[in-house]
């Protein structure tokens, strides 16, 4: 007999970090993402220092589940040193005084202890459902054919359906955003459909450096290094990730 059933679609998968002192919560949390679909278990703390650690050399997360109340530093005192961009923020805690400075802090949800998965899978399809929201409408195919397009320190990237001129001497820094790119000048961001690798492989300038795994920075405009963060005008700053430590700081003393 034949079937007509169709293969589900797989997820995209989501990275998560765990953050708790206390080991059972923190079991607990782990277990959840395990048995999810479409998530995956990216690192996992019992404090917040060595989270923010892990973020500021370079690790990376979609969602980060995080206790409240820990000593020697607090989630909410995480959050607001977290460098950018931020992952979805989930706030855990057996506290509910906490929502209201939570929500200050634009977190994505607040669960409760004891910890219950069927609102914890809620918490992921509301995640889910809030990036599918925010995802821009993918360019046409041949977008990432023709963006390429030179004139003297300019390029002609196609950037909503439109070739349009870009001074590569006023960008920034180039970061990653799935299969596109986030071009960030002093007063615009321009969204381009090619991967960073694209950039990093066929970007005709030899100022801009890959630096992260997420960012490409022009060297030409860094105005300070401080604990291996570069400052950019206009306040932007980008990290500089352990792994492009060396190959970084050796071009910087060839410029």
């Amino acid at each position: 007999m034949s079937s007509s059933a169709t293969a589900a679609v797989p997820l995209a998968q989501l990275a998560c970090v765990v953050v708790d002192d206390n080991e059972m919560n923190r079991l607990a949390l782990e277990h959840y993402v395990g048995i999810t679909d479409g998530l995956t278990l990216a690192g996992t703390f019992a404090n917040g220092i060595d989270c923010l650690n892990y973020f500021r050399s370079g690790g990376t997360a979609d969602i980060l589940l995080l206790d409240i109340t820990m000593p020697e530093l607090t989630g909410l005192e995480l959050v607001r040193i977290l460098p950018e961009p931020l992952p979805d923020v989930v706030l855990v805690t057996s506290h509910r005084d906490y929502a209201v400075d939570a929500f200050e802090l634009r977190v994505t949800d607040y669960l409760v202890k004891p910890l219950d998965y069927a609102r914890f899978s809620r918490t992921v399809d509301r995640i889910r459902s809030q990036r599918a929201a925010l995802a821009p409408a993918p360019a046409p195919p041949e977008a990432a054919e023709t963006m390429f397009g030179t004139d003297g320190n300019a390029l002609f990237l196609k950037i909503n359906n439109r070739l349009m001129r870009v001074n590569f001497d006023e960008v920034l820094y180039i970061e990653a955003m799935s299969m596109y790119s986030v071009l960030v000048t002093p007063k615009h961001k321009h969204i381009v459909y090619a991967t960073l690798k694209t950039f990093e492989e066929r970007l005709p300038f030899a100022h801009f450096v890959r630096v992260h795994r997420s960012y490409m920075v022009n060297t030409q405009l860094i105005e300070a290094i401080e604990d291996n963060q570069l400052q950019l005008p206009g306040g932007h700053e980008v990290p500089v990730a352990k792994a492009y430590q060396e190959s970084f700081f050796k071009r910087l003393r060839g410029i």
